[in-house]
This record gives C-alpha cells, structure tokens and sequence, in this order.
C-alpha cells in the first residue's frame, strides 16, 4: 500500500477513521467510494443517523480524535460554533 497523499482525500480518511462531516457531526467511516472524485460514508457517532456522505475534497473533513467524541456529544451546538468561528478566521489569513 503507498503512503502517496491522494489530493481527493487530503485529510486521509480511511474506513474506520472518525470524521467532521459538514454538519460538524463526528462520523465514523464506513465506506468511502472513489469513482471520480472520493466520497466518505458514516454514521454519525451523535444521533446515529446514516449515511452521512462528504466530498474529501470539497468538504473539507477532518479527523476527530475518539477522546474528542464525547465532549462534541455534550454540546454539539457549541462545538459548531466553535468550529465555524475556526473556519472564518482561517478564512481571513
């Protein structure tokens, strides 16, 4: 297997990683199809609603650390905020 980064998945999401999907839930990674362009599937690990599906590319998914999954359970809507307030700042550099 090659260590080569795919610049479809730059965060190198793999089947069984946990995820930030684009609602900001974390996801755990059950499939990911790369026809064209890669796709990541899950479950979200807050109200297990499935399939949860991203664009590696577009989406901008992130790794979550297992650790960091019960704290985001308590206060999702927190967390979003907190995650968003990251993206605009990031946004302005």
């Amino acid at each position: 297997m090659s260590d080569a980064k795919d610049s479809r998945n730059p965060a190198g999401i793999r089947v069984g990683d946990i995820y930030e999907d684009c609602s900001f839930h974390p996801v755990f990674c059950t499939e990911i199809d790369d026809d064209g362009g890669v796709v990541l599937s899950g479950i979200s690990l807050i109200d297990g609603s499935y399939p949860r599906s991203c664009d590696a590319q577009h989406c901008g998914p992130i790794r979550i650390p297992v650790v960091d999954v019960v704290a985001i359970k308590q206060d999702l809507n927190g967390y979003a905020l907190r995650r968003k307030a990251e993206l605009r700042a990031g946004d302005n550099t």
